[in-house]
């Protein structure tokens, strides 16, 4: 099993805590609001909290914070993240949803991987997710698809365990620079909210056909 360190105190924040604790893994939450931070700990209940700005305890540390701010807090941290792996949950979408924020040819993970030590390892992950379907998890056999883009094959294979050991099955789709294909989907996934499907009880996956 995993120890992650989890930054970030909103809905995805929880809802990755909760499944990683059911999953048998070791989870500290960090915020920079203590006192939510601990009210989320006892309401997950086995979680420890951790100080904003401190060394993480987790060999994974998990970025649930907004893109616009995501780069600037892995800055903050710099050093206290170096071997660190570094799953971004991010999705870096312009106000309007019309489009991402991204320089042309980068993605949000690439920029946060500018931020971060040298011998720490981003891996984009759990961005295509909404945070009530994460929480709920595989429904009606169907597996719960996280989509996953890094460059350390050591650091995507610590995150595929952490991933399958929360009862969600790990995909793969290559190096980090793929991780611009994942946020827009993630961008697709709103464009389907608001134009079509109309609602966010679905998740983007894969079927097997053989």
């Amino acid at each position: 099993m995993s120890s992650v360190s989890i930054i970030g105190l909103g809905n995805m924040a929880g809802a990755l805590a909760a499944r990683a604790l059911a999953g048998g893994n070791a989870v500290e939450i960090i915020g920079r609001d203590p006192v939510r931070a601990e009210e989320l700990a006892a309401e997950l209940g086995g979680a420890t909290v951790g100080t904003a700005g401190a060394a993480p305890a987790g060999d994974i540390v998990v970025l649930a914070v907004p893109y616009a701010g995501a780069a600037m807090v892995v800055g903050e941290y710099g050093d206290a993240l170096r071997g660190k792996t570094i799953i971004d949950i991010t999705n870096p979408v312009s106000p309007d949803l019309a489009g991402l924020v991204t320089p042309d040819g980068s993605s949000g993970a690439q920029e946060i991987a500018k931020a971060a030590p040298a011998d720490a390892h981003v891996v984009k992950a759990f961005n295509t997710l909404f945070s009530h379907v994460l929480a709920a998890g595989p429904a009606e056999d169907r597996p719960l698809d996280v989509f996953i883009a890094g460059d350390d094959p050591r650091a995507k294979a610590r995150v595929s365990a952490f991933v399958e050991s929360m009862g969600l099955r790990p995909m793969d789709t290559g190096p980090l620079t793929m991780a611009r294909a994942l946020e827009n989907a993630g961008l697709l996934e709103l464009g389907l909210v608001a134009h079509s499907v109309k609602h966010t009880d679905f998740s983007l996956g894969v079927r097997i056909l053989k």
